[in-house]
Parts: C-alpha cells; sequence; structure tokens
C-alpha cells in the first residue's frame, strides 16, 4: 500500500471529502459481482458506473474504480471528482487536480469539489489558495466539519497558530469526533515540514481533550514533542492539557521525555540539569 494508507497515527493528516454515502450491503453485492465477473443482476437494475466505480473504491481497487468513473456521462461533475479523490489517493496529484477542475467547472459552487482542490493546494504546498478554498467551502456549507479542520490544518501550516486553532474548534463544535481514526474519509499525509506538522499534533491533541478523546491527545501530544513543537515544562503549565495528568500513560510519556520524574504519589517533579 502507499504512504496515503499508512498506519495510525500519521504525522498531521489533511482529510478529503467523504464520498457519497452508498449503503453497505450493496457495495458488497456490486463489489462481488465485480469481482466474479457477474453481469446478469437477476432482474435487478443494473448499477451506474458510478455506483460501480464506489463499490471498487470501497475495496481500494482505484485504478478500476477510475475506468468505472469514466464511463459514466462527461458531464457528471460527481464523476470527476470521484475519479480525482481515486487519483489523488494513487498519489497522481496532478491528475486529480484536473478532474476536481473539471468537476468545478461543471458545479463551480460545490463545497466538496472546492474542498478536494484545496487538498491539492496542500499537497503542492501553496497554503494561501488553500486557505482560501477551504474558506470558501465552508462558506458554501457552514455544516460540514470537515472542511473547517481542513482550514484550521492550512492556517497551522502558515503558522497561524491562534486562527488554526479557533478553527479547529468551530469543527470540534460541529463534529466531536473529528479526530478520531475512525472518521469515514479516505486521507492522505499532509506534506508539511516537521515543525508544522508539530503544531497540528500539537492543536489536534488540544481538539482530542476538548472532545474528551484522551488516547488520541497523548498520541498527538507525543508526536508534537518529538517533533520540537513544544516541551514537557510547556505541556504541564498548559490547563487545557490538564485532564491528561490523571492518566499514568501521560506521567510515563513525560519521564520518557527525560525531563520529569513521578513520585509514587503521583506527584510530578522537574528534574534538574
Amino acid at each position: 500500500m502507499n504512504r496515503s494508507m499508512r498506519s495510525w497515527p500519521q504525522r498531521g493528516l489533511l482529510t478529503l471529502a467523504i464520498l457519497a454515502a452508498i449503503p453497505t450491503q450493496f457495495i458488497a453485492q456490486t463489489a462481488a459481482r465485480v469481482d466474479t465477473g457477474m453481469h446478469a443482476w437477476a432482474g435487478e437494475l443494473e448499477p451506474t458506473p458510478i455506483e460501480v466505480g464506489d463499490a471498487l473504491m470501497a475495496h481500494q481497487r482505484y485504478q478500476a474504480a477510475i475506468d468505472s468513473y469514466r464511463k459514466a456521462p462527461s458531464d457528471s461533475p460527481d464523476a470527476w471528482n470521484k475519479m480525482g479523490v481515486a487519483f489523488q489517493l494513487m498519489q497522481n496529484v496532478e491528475e486529480a487536480s484536473h478532474c476536481y477542475q473539471r468537476a468545478l467547472k461543471l458545479n463551480p459552487h460545490n463545497a466538496n469539489y472546492i474542498n478536494n482542490l484545496g487538498t491539492i493546494y496542500m499537497e503542492h504546498r501553496e497554503y494561501s489558495r488553500a486557505v482560501k478554498a477551504f474558506r470558501k467551502a465552508a462558506k458554501q456549507n457552514d455544516k460540514a466539519a470537515l472542511f473547517e479542520k481542513n482550514l484550521g490544518t492550512a492556517l497551522l501550516a502558515q503558522k497561524k497558530y491562534s486562527d488554526g486553532w479557533e478553527a479547529y474548534k468551530r469543527a470540534l463544535v460541529l463534529d466531536p469526533h473529528i479526530f478520531e481514526h475512525s472518521y469515514g474519509s479516505a486521507r492522505v499525509e499532509n506534506p508539511a515540514t516537521i515543525q508544522d506538522r508539530g503544531a497540528m499534533n500539537f492543536y489536534m491533541a488540544k481538539g482530542c481533550v476538548k472532545a474528551g478523546m484522551l488516547t488520541s491527545a497523548l498520541n498527538y501530544l507525543r508526536l508534537a514533542m518529538n517533533e520540537g513543537f513544544t516541551t514537557p515544562k510547556k505541556v504541564m503549565a498548559d490547563e487545557e492539557f490538564a485532564p491528561l495528568r490523571e492518566l499514568p500513560e501521560f506521567h510515563q510519556m513525560m519521564e520518557a521525555q527525560g525531563t520529569y520524574t513521578v513520585s509514587a504519589t503521583g506527584r510530578m517533579t522537574l528534574m534538574q540539569h
């Protein structure tokens, strides 16, 4: 599998728009028929090229999905957008960009398409253009936590930490589980510098604490410290991380940083060097 599908936790994520939902049972039935070459649909309506493509995407058969989407009408913006997602998951950013632009030409106001084009700008580290795209997507659909999250990530990449954190908080209001690994969407790695990834992981940690996802917060916070964005001393002084201090795993993490010792009563003491 390519680098876009690495195991969790990844070192900074940018999430693509969720593909149109299809009932799980339909995906399984369609994919099975595609796999076995069965084209006699037993009196049922034969699925459209887009539906077949979606089923193939569910099985990570991206090139086959692209071939199916290409059979859809050329004036279908949905087909072009989904083809772009497949190309992007195959790391073919240029073709993905072409597809997103075709989708937007057919439907200029679709928030998902705008968001996805924003992820291309992020791939190219064109952060100002990415911010503009994500703001526009969020304006078109102010109920989508994903667009606010992506906006926050782009702002953090510009080192606009306060603005990025505000966008993350708006995302959390819309969806408290936005940072969870199980969030139902395709993901691609964000090609940021180590410092940028440290910032993203630091504020994702804060977001997870705010959402009550303390284990995920620990994972993000550990990455942020390892990447040099923050220090154990600053973490201890930050009251937003106070809920983590009740966890033994937090104490172990801080001890592993070689800065703090933990007594038998759980009291953490700064080591002198």
